[in-house]
């Protein structure tokens, strides 16, 4: 602790720091000063551009979900083979997010975005002329299903990790609400004039509007020249990046309560989606038509809920926000159950995609502001994962129960599930924009070393030595426990505190990196966030500075 401390400092900095580890106390979990208006997004030239060849790119994408869901209907309508045309839609997503994630971080993510969406138009391509020629059968239409969610999946994190690049981050909230807006207008537009075409040109010509129209987004990314800056370090090598986009995760407490509220909505969410299909089908005897009606008013309903979400938010901050949601997901399900008509079918999906945007906006919000940039990718190619791995495995569930139980049957379960899902969940406090500034803080002072050291070399062992007052040792503990987690997330995999057993007062912070060159990428990956915990530990420090020391493995 300085000399100059006023009393009562480090009984403050005790208050803030014994608290629940999973439950952040930041600014980011209060409600913004007042609403985000998605004006705000559209005010950047390169944002507009990518956000608007998206949309094109996106109804042509939902066209054709609604047609191969449909397609299937028609191959083969039992209920857990329709279903699986959403699990094979999302499974890649659940299976390739997270290597995606790290590939997206080690290139450049336009390049990487450019090479990934012609692959997209590619396979788009094919399908369609097998459709065209009349080869179409349940067997290569969960294949090709499969295949273009497969390189969906490779794109889908570096999508996600570019936003930040188009707007400042203040407009980072009304940017992530603006896309949620973009693939819901897609939504509301894609299915029904799906079920037009399906109904006015015939089946193929979905199939053959979401290739050509994936040539829109390639468009705008040649376009469009981001700045990239100048790397100092050589890039990461995959299986590492990968290890430490999981590292970085399970020692975010922000990203955890994140990833937890998002598995206990989407699990619950799918069934919805998954059985929409038969609902129009077999529940209300209607057409394609109905089907991308409903589909329709899902996204009808999400633009009008992402015009009301910024006073929602506002009121009832993050956390109340999506309890909300999945009460209403809840309802949506009931009626879903209960449909036998037109009405109650298009009241409950209008009540869906309200529910739906709420949620997932605000569960976006909160994985892009808990993530530095050079995680960012891996970290929302998690957040995918767990979206997209909860679709999966709910849409096969649901689907096994309707096929045992019945449509309503499964409906009025998923919908028990979803608010269950609300106290089961309520204890991880989501993050709001603008939130924590994870921009790097550049703090740490370069290494001084005796001679060269290569970059692979390692481990390597940093020991940092404080000096504190024995009365001050329960409050110092729980504050370094805290910046224990910085260290973890940005690249140890062992740390440790150790008291001085002939010493008191003396207590030494250990922690373990692979590499000499992680403990580089290390320096650079300190945030202000961090430096802010680091700066709560020294001020325990009775005087001068800590101590700090670089030990590295020798060599014979």
């Amino acid at each position: 602790m300085h000399e100059n401390d006023e009393p009562g400092t480090i009984d403050r900095l005790r208050t803030q720091l014994l608290q629940p580890e999973h439950v952040v106390s930041t600014p980011g979990n209060a409600a913004p000063a007042k609403p985000v208006s998605l004006a705000a997004a559209f005010r950047h030239p390169a944002f507009v551009v990518i956000w608007t060849a998206t949309l094109v790119s996106n109804v042509g994408s939902w066209m054709y979900g609604a047609a191969s869901a449909w397609l299937m209907t028609s191959l083969n309508p039992d209920p857990l083979i329709v279903s699986l045309v959403q699990a094979a839609s999302t499974a890649p997503v659940f299976l390739f997010a997270l290597p995606a994630g790290a590939l997206a971080d080690i290139f450049d993510r336009r390049k990487y975005l450019v090479v990934i969406e012609l692959l997209t138009t590619l396979v788009s391509a094919i399908y369609a002329a097998i459709v065209g020629l009349g080869l179409a059968n349940p067997s290569n239409l969960l294949l090709f299903t499969f295949l273009i969610g497969s390189v969906w999946a490779l794109s889908s994190p570096a999508w996600q990790a570019v936003v930040p690049q188009l707007v400042p981050k203040n407009d980072l909230p009304a940017a992530v609400t603006a896309n949620s807006v973009g693939v819901n207008l897609s939504r509301a537009l894609g299915p029904a004039l799906g079920g037009a075409t399906i109904a006015g040109l015939g089946i193929v010509a979905p199939f053959w509007i979401n290739a050509v129209s994936n040539l829109a987004v390639n468009g705008a990314l040649l376009w469009w020249r981001p700045q990239r800056a100048a790397a100092r370090l050589p890039a990461e090598r995959f299986g590492p990046a990968v290890a430490a986009g999981l590292r970085y995760a399970r020692n975010s407490p922000p990203m955890r309560a994140t990833l937890m509220r998002a598995t206990g909505f989407f699990l619950f969410a799918s069934a919805y989606w998954a059985l929409l299909p038969l609902v129009a089908r077999e529940r209300i005897s209607s057409g394609p038509e109905l089907y991308g009606v409903l589909l329709g008013a899902i996204g009808a309903g999400a633009v009008v809920g992402a015009f009301v979400m910024p006073w929602l938010k506002l009121k009832l901050g993050p956390d109340r926000l999506t309890a909300l949601g999945l009460l209403g997901t809840a309802v949506t399900l009931t009626l879903y159950g209960l449909a036998r008509d037109p009405v109650t079918a298009l009241v409950a999906s209008v009540l869906a995609g309200v529910s739906w945007i709420a949620v997932l906006a605000t569960l976006t919000v909160s994985a892009q502001v808990s993530l530095p940039d050079w995680v960012r990718a891996r970290g929302l190619a998690l957040f995918t994962t767990v979206f997209f791995g909860g679709m999966t495995l709910g849409s096969a569930v649901w689907g096994e129960l309707a096929k045992l139980l019945g449509l309503p049957a499964a409906h009025f379960i998923a919908a028990a599930g979803a608010v269950l899902a609300i106290p089961a969940t309520w204890g991880w406090k989501l993050q709001a924009g603008p939130g924590l500034d994870l921009t790097p803080s550049m703090h740490w002072p370069t290494p001084i070393v005796a001679q060269n050291i290569e970059e692979d070399r390692g481990p390597v062992l940093v020991t940092v030595e404080y000096r504190i007052r024995p009365q001050d040792r329960e409050a110092f503990l729980a504050a370094i426990e805290k910046l224990g987690y910085e260290r973890r997330r940005d690249g140890a995999y062992r740390w440790g505190v150790y008291e001085d057993a002939a010493d008191k007062g003396r207590v030494v912070e250990t922690f373990l990196v692979d590499s000499w060159v992680e403990h580089l990428r290390q320096h650079e990956r300190v945030t202000n966030a961090d430096r802010i915990l680091q700066e709560a530990v020294d001020r325990f420090q009775v005087s001068g500075e800590p101590k700090v020391t670089h030990l590295i493995a020798a060599e014979s």
